[in-house]
């Protein structure tokens, strides 16, 4: 899970770092509140941690902005702001939780995956491109009706391109997605796992939903 924090008191944000990380999360952070917004536009977050009082842009216009550009990300607030009416605005604002300052680390945590849970994905997330099916939820991918057996990590990595079917993804950011890792230029990690996952969705079929962009990436559409 990769978690955005956009806090301006450095104490909070190294102890939100460093607690974060011992739990397993990928966690990357702001100071600012512009500075977080365009971090949220531009890359993929399962939660972002966003305080109120920030310098440059309050935390509610970074809240606001974010529903505008109809980027849904979970948000939690995390404030010193305890009066009822500052967490109805964050809530109506569009934020899934508010927690006050001083805090319990603990729960922090449990109000996280508690958001985590509901999650984005709905009961029954289906997605298509021509004939191939994917059931999110169900961990489950079909073309033309036949069951592909796919791999953990092969399911998430054609989940991430058929999610955004017709966008060319490149390798670096399929990497940061599929195995939060920087791509170093001489590794192929990404052109193998894409050559097994071809070999099941592709190979089989007369149809190829797998392409390639030289010097760019990959793209998942119907052609």
């Amino acid at each position: 899970m990769r978690v955005l924090v956009v806090e301006d008191e450095e104490r909070i944000l190294n102890f939100l770092r460093k607690g974060l990380k011992e739990y397993g999360y990928t966690v990357d952070t702001a100071t600012l509140g512009n500075e977080g917004l365009q971090m949220a536009l531009n890359k993929e977050y399962d939660l972002i941690i966003l305080d109120i009082m920030l310098p440059g842009m309050d935390g509610y216009k970074v809240m606001e902005r974010l529903r505008d550009a109809r980027n849904d990300t979970p948000v939690l607030f995390l404030t010193a702001r305890d009066a009822v009416q500052d967490r109805i605005k964050g809530l109506e604002l569009g934020a899934d939780d508010y927690v006050i300052k001083p805090f319990a680390f603990s729960e922090l945590v449990t109000r996280m995956r508690t958001i985590l849970r509901r999650g984005p994905i709905k009961s029954s997330e289906i997605i298509r491109v021509g004939d191939l099916e994917m059931d999110v939820t169900a961990h489950r991918a079909t073309r033309e009706g036949k069951r592909l057996d796919l791999t953990p990590k092969e399911f998430s990595l054609l989940s991430l391109l058929a999610r955004r079917s017709g966008e060319v993804l490149t390798r670096m950011r399929i990497a940061e997605r599929i195995w939060d890792v920087d791509l170093d230029s001489d590794t192929n990690v990404v052109d193998v796992h894409m050559r097994r996952l071809r070999s099941k969705v592709d190979d089989p079929f007369p149809r190829k939903l797998i392409h390639t962009v030289r010097g760019v990436g990959y793209v998942l559409e119907e052609r």
